[in-house]
Parts: structure tokens; C-alpha cells; sequence
């Protein structure tokens, strides 16, 4: 019986305080099918009511790929990056905690337990979708790089990460907006960022409400 427990913690993965999971595998990614091109475009909208619904472990594993995962054998991802720094981490903010995502290993690492979603945004809605990304640049990855092309660099690179999410949830029937009402400050404490990670926007993702 002890040496069938011990298998199954084991196969469970490591947790922390409350059972949540200090990393996620996301299971590999659908890169084929979905909507044709011309036809996300049409479909691409803003969206601020979501349902509570979360999204399943497949939903966000292509959601998160589409974003910025891994598309080609040397490591380059699915939005650009200047001189392929890739500069811009993705945090998920989801009801058990706050997660990074990894793109290489194409996984999710816990970086703060508890619900956090409320603070990356000031709007109502944020703090009740199942699911909110931060975009964060590490100016750390830019030496050499004036400030001013630190801010158009990760600018750049995060419409482009944004984009593909938006153009992902139209292809899948999604809801999603981009913001940039956020307390920075105390959403950076949160996240335990450091001193040359820099919040730059962040997309609310779920299923619309539901009657839209």
C-alpha cells in the first residue's frame, strides 16, 4: 500500500501548500486546422463579458502555443522578437495561482499560489474570467539596447504576441480584449518581478458570456 501511494505522487508531479501545482505539463499542442486566416480576421473583436467557464488543459495548451510557442526546430516562436531575443514572458493568472509559461518545455511553472486574477486589472471583469495573460518584458535580455528602443522593442513584440491571441479565440470562438488598466506596481509584487521586468499589457481570455 505505502509503495502504491509513493507511485502515485509521484505520477501526480510536485505540489505546494494547498495542492496546487508547482508545474503544469500542457499537453502538445494542435498546430493543425482551425479557422482559415481571412476568416479570424473578420472575426477578430474586442470582448469585455466572459463567462466563468475555464478553459480545458487542450484550450489553453494551443491558446498558449499560438501565442508564443515554440514553431520551429531552432527555438524561434510564432510572433517575431528584434534579433530574436525574445524578450516578452507570458504570466498566467488563473483561479489556483499565478503561473509563467515556459515555451521550450511548453509548460506552465507556478510563480504564486492563490488567486491573483483580480489584480491584473482594474476592471470588473478581470477578476471573474477563468483566465488573464501579462505580457512582461525583461529589459535584462536588451543590453546594449537604448531605452527608448527597450520600450519599442517589447512594444512591438508583445502586439505581436497579442495578436496572435486575438486571431487564436476568434478561430476557436473565444472572448478576449487587451488592457492596459493595471496597477503595475502592485501586479509586479504579485508576480514577484524583478527589477528589470517590466509589465507592458495584459489580454483577458475566456468564453463569452453567456446569451452574447
Amino acid at each position: 500500500m505505502r509503495k502504491s501511494l509513493l507511485c502515485l505522487l509521484l505520477l501526480a508531479g510536485p505540489v505546494v501548500a494547498g495542492d496546487v501545482a508547482a508545474n503544469i505539463s500542457l499537453p502538445k499542442a494542435n498546430t493543425k486546422g482551425g479557422m482559415p486566416l481571412m476568416q479570424a480576421l473578420s472575426e477578430r473583436k474586442s470582448t469585455r463579458e466572459f463567462s466563468q467557464d475555464k478553459l480545458p488543459m487542450d484550450v489553453l495548451s494551443n491558446l498558449l502555443w499560438a501565442a508564443y510557442g515554440v514553431n520551429r526546430p531552432d527555438g524561434r516562436r510564432t510572433a517575431p522578437s528584434a534579433n530574436n531575443r525574445q524578450t516578452v514572458d507570458i504570466y498566467v493568472t488563473l483561479p489556483e495561482g499565478a503561473y509563467l509559461y515556459k515555451p521550450k518545455e511548453h509548460r506552465l511553472d507556478l510563480v504564486a499560489p492563490g488567486d491573483l486574477r483580480a489584480a491584473a486589472g482594474r476592471q470588473p471583469f478581470v477578476a471573474e474570467a477563468p483566465l488573464n495573460l501579462v505580457y512582461v518584458a525583461d529589459y535584462a535580455k536588451m543590453s546594449g539596447t537604448s531605452a527608448d528602443d527597450k520600450i519599442l522593442y517589447s512594444g512591438a513584440e508583445t502586439g505581436f504576441v497579442g495578436q496572435n491571441v486575438y486571431l487564436f479565440c476568434a478561430s476557436e470562438g473565444l472572448a478576449t480584449v487587451v488592457r492596459a488598466m493595471i496597477d503595475k506596481p502592485k501586479l509586479a509584487e504579485a508576480l514577484k518581478l524583478g527589477p528589470d521586468q517590466k509589465i507592458i499589457l495584459a489580454q483577458t481570455v475566456g468564453y463569452p458570456k453567456h446569451g452574447q
